[in-house]
């Protein structure tokens, strides 16, 4: 099955997102039947990405959203792992400070777009605009229904210079969410993820399913499009993130670059070092 067009959502499509099953997981079955191919795919992704690496014509962007407990962090650690850090960076978009209030909304992310050869990733992004600031009504909402538009000229601008933008909305039901923060009060090696706005902030569930739909018809565009990953079973959230991560980079055709040197006199300088022996 090709979890792209299962899961992506189509531009132009309306979205309610109770008619999607959060505990879908395709053939699979169980973490052990989804654990061989994970780890291929994240043999073939860190292979991937070294590519990207070397051949410099492109750079891959990686949008994570998700109500609290979704699974941003896990996939950060379980799939981009894979990944060598060299050619890799992680960025969290939290609340703006008194700089970033002072510029448009895009001004502080824009800095930390991939470069060609990067992969960036995304855990929490320029989507909390229309997201937290809409919930919590942050700023008009003439101001807040702007930024679709304007998001969506700034993804086709960073598309416009060969960044692949892969969106992920990692969708769990409100059943799954609390037993995750179950799973926190009863692990002390976690319990510092916890936070005072875990239960408040699921007194606006509907507000933030609205937003997110609201996020997912607006904004999943041909360029850029946007997937909702079902994630009650993280084995499956990981497997079908990095499916469609591998298929975007095989999709981009990578290749080696052409060597800058003369490698025939390079060669023979090589194997006459042999032949000479090693310098003692």
């Amino acid at each position: 099955m090709d979890l792209r067009q299962k899961l992506m959502i189509k531009p132009g499509s309306k979205v309610k997102l109770k008619k999607i099953d959060p505990g879908w997981h395709g053939a699979f079955t169980s973490d052990d039947e989804a654990k061989e191919e994970l780890a291929r795919n994240g043999k073939r992704l860190a292979d991937l990405q070294q590519l990207l690496y070397a051949d410099r014509r492109h750079a891959l962007l990686i949008v994570l959203q998700g109500i609290d407990a979704a699974g941003k962090d896990g996939i950060c650690w379980r799939v981009m792992g894979a990944m060598n850090p060299q050619g890799t960076y992680v960025k969290s978009f939290k609340v703006p400070t008194e700089e970033e209030r002072s510029h448009d909304f895009l001004w502080r992310v824009h800095a930390f777009t991939p470069g060609l050869g990067q992969v960036a990733v995304f855990n929490r992004s320029h989507y909390e605009d229309v997201l937290v600031a809409r919930v919590h009504n942050l700023v008009p909402k003439k101001v807040w229904s702007a930024r679709y538009e304007q998001i969506n000229a700034f993804e086709e601008t960073l598309a416009a210079a060969g960044v692949t933008i892969l969106k992920f909305f990692l969708y769990i039901s409100p059943e799954e969410q609390l037993e995750r923060f179950r799973d926190r009060l009863d692990d002390p090696t976690r319990q510092w993820k916890i936070s005072e706005s875990d239960y408040t902030e699921r007194e606006r569930w509907g507000d933030y399913m609205d937003a997110y739909e609201a996020m997912l018809e607006k904004c999943s565009t041909d360029i850029a499009p946007w997937y909702v990953i079902p994630s009650n079973h993280k084995w499956f959230r990981n497997l079908a993130v990095s499916e469609i991560i591998e298929q975007a980079l095989v999709g981009m055709k990578l290749e080696p670059p052409k060597p800058s040197v003369d490698i025939a006199r390079i060669r023979a300088a090589y194997h006459s070092a042999v032949k000479n022996g090693t310098p003692g």
